[in-house]
């Protein structure tokens, strides 16, 4: 069976296409070779359409060409949940603008064909069987199917996806079996989106904001913020459709060919129970502070409750999330502690471009049987650039007297870089491939030293350019976490930790306001030119922690040598350490 299975389906392809952070993902013998979420090569952030140049981009990884590919999955499944949303369309009267958007997305979806063979390069008549996959059954595998686990229970939660905004269930072997879902237009991701809205925080993918705020914030306004959802039996939950438009009216969103725009999804009523919203640019008032800090303890509540209800049916102890809630950080610190699931873990790729990963997996099992043999370990799974276009960016800045370039064996970059971070500069580090997922980890990273008080607002208002309550994250030497930090050493940077009281000073710029970071524990195995890196800083500063912030600057994270040194020149780092090269700026 393994034989024949190996021979006929190699190569899947999976892809998140029509909706933000579009992507493509490719498995080899069941094993991912290579994923890439379309941003990164449009560069336009959490680009919505479909990712032609993300699956060029992994067929190019792995050497291969469209004919090569044996099944492509697809992360939509138009077909899925049609009694639900009939039932839905006579109960409800929706309007007309939300089902001719939901009818023209679905068209998009089935007319797949037509762009699928223009990235593969192949004939129309040629192509490979296209499998479609329930968004959600994409996000329970993209965590269940690529986790270390040989069971778990399995939850996802998001926005929606397919009609569904949560699904539970056990994930054993190869197969998940689905529990219990949350169908439209119930969902905790459109309760978190509608109040980022009303914060004046309009952008898709803006909720990363309000958790930040949150930590300012009191717990005043959480009995009127506990209205818009009740709680209910088994792990269920209920949105008051009173605040919410997205029912009726619709939210309008722009998912083809760009930046998926939303259209507000609260209404009215949310600005009476609350007082006015927040215009975006307008001051933050503590009014603003305490809605964020209620939004997420409702949150919070909300996942607790479907992930008790989860416990209490499957009694395991191990949990996989995804879904685009489980990128909230600060929610996934508290499983451990608010529900009786002693591990868990969440993709690199948690939110939409990780289904690309688990329709390919999802299958890639059903259709040869194979046994599992995927794990996620580490995240670089992007594109890597060589020497050539290396050479080319740099070759730029030959000659310039603001620069000064050094090309250094691998120990002399790692020592430079050490000593440019311990004298209080900040580094743009370039190294190998990109990482999978929305958290630079050590691969398209900013450095800086963790002890200088003053870093984080320097690289939020000269580099990042973006609001000073954003905190920055630690890297931290995986042996060393319980040194610095209470709680489980992460990998993908994808919970919260409480810093030990007695370090906080050793470290202010990593600490939010809470005494917490968005720790990311590295091992030598996965990472080993960053572990080298932090080790070397350890060894000048007596401190195993490097600051670590996503390489960019109001873009999706760089992806070729080009962009490093654009984003290099534009802003304040000061210095560009990419492979073999360090720039350094004269000052």
């Amino acid at each position: 069976m393994w034989g024949s299975a190996v021979t006929g389906d190699r190569y899947v392809l999976g892809i998140s296409a029509y909706h933000g952070d579009a992507s493509a993902a490719l498995l080899r013998d069941g094993i991912l070779v290579a994923a890439v979420a379309e941003e990164r090569l449009r560069r336009v952030k959490h680009w919505a359409g479909f990712p032609a140049r993300a699956i060029q981009s992994v067929l190019g990884h792995a050497g291969i060409r469209g004919g090569d590919v044996s099944r492509v999955a697809l992360a939509r499944d138009p077909g899925a949940h049609l009694l639900r949303k009939a039932a839905f369309a006579l109960c409800r009267s929706p309007s007309v603008a939300l089902m001719g958007g939901r009818i023209r997305h679905a068209r998009a979806v089935g007319r797949i064909r037509r762009p699928l063979a223009a990235a593969l390069g192949l004939p129309d008549r040629t192509l490979p069987p296209v499998h479609h996959v329930e968004h959600h059954r994409a996000h329970l595998a993209s965590a269940f199917l690529a986790s270390p686990y040989a069971e778990a229970a399995c939850c996802a939660v998001d926005g929606f996806g397919d009609f569904v905004s949560t699904s539970a269930g056990v994930g054993e072997g190869t197969t998940i079996a689905i529990r219990r879902r949350v169908f439209f237009p119930h969902s905790l991701g459109v309760l978190y989106t509608a109040v980022t809205q009303y914060l004046g925080f309009e952008g898709y993918g803006d909720e990363f904001k309000v958790m930040a705020l949150a930590a300012y914030g009191g717990r005043s306004l959480v009995p009127a913020l506990r209205r818009l959802i009740t709680l209910e039996a088994a792990g269920g939950f209920a949105l008051d459709l009173t605040y919410f438009r997205h029912a009726r009216e619709g939210a309008a969103m722009e998912w083809e060919g760009g930046y998926p725009v939303l259209a507000p999804v609260y209404a009215s009523a949310l600005e009476a129970l609350l007082g006015p919203r927040r215009l975006p640019g307008e001051p933050l008032s503590q009014r603003h502070r305490d809605v964020a800090s209620a939004v997420q303890a409702v949150f919070e509540d909300g996942l607790m409750h479907v992930l008790s209800a989860l416990w209490e049916s499957t009694r395991l102890p191990q949990l996989c999330l995804a879904g685009g809630c489980a990128l909230n950080a600060v929610a996934n610190a508290l499983i451990p502690e608010r529900t009786r699931f002693r591990e868990v873990f969440v993709p690199p790729a948690a939110g939409d471009d990780g289904t690309a990963v688990g329709a390919a997996l999802d299958v890639w099992h059903e259709t040869t049987g194979a046994p599992r043999a995927c794990v996620l370990r580490d995240a670089a799974y992007g594109p890597e650039h060589g020497g050539a276009e290396i050479d080319a960016a740099v070759a730029r800045l030959e000659g310039d007297e603001r620069y000064r370039i050094m090309r250094l064996s691998r120990e002399g970059v790692v020592c430079v870089a050490a000593d440019i971070v311990a004298s209080g500069g900040i580094v743009g580090w370039y190294q190998g491939r990109s990482e999978w997922g929305a958290r630079a980890l050590g691969n398209r990273s900013i450095v800086a030293d963790p002890r200088c008080g003053d870093v984080r607002d320097r690289i939020n208002a000269l580099v990042k350019g973006r609001e000073a309550f954003r905190p920055l994250a630690p890297s931290i030497l995986w042996d060393a976490f319980g040194d610095y930090f209470v709680g489980v050493p992460d990998a993908f940077m994808t919970r919260v930790a409480s810093i030990r009281p007695e370090r906080r000073d050793a470290i202010p710029a990593i600490a939010h306001v809470d005494g917490t970071a968005r720790v990311h524990a590295v091992r030598r195995e996965t990472s080993p030119d960053f572990h080298r890196l932090i080790e070397a800083f350890a060894a000048r500063s007596g401190v195993p922690i490097l600051l670590n912030t996503s390489f960019n600057e109001s873009e999706p994270i760089v992806d070729t040598p080009a962009q490093a040194v654009d984003c290099f020149i534009r802003t304040g780092i000061d210095a560009l350490v990419i492979e073999g090269i360090v720039v350094r700026r004269v000052r």
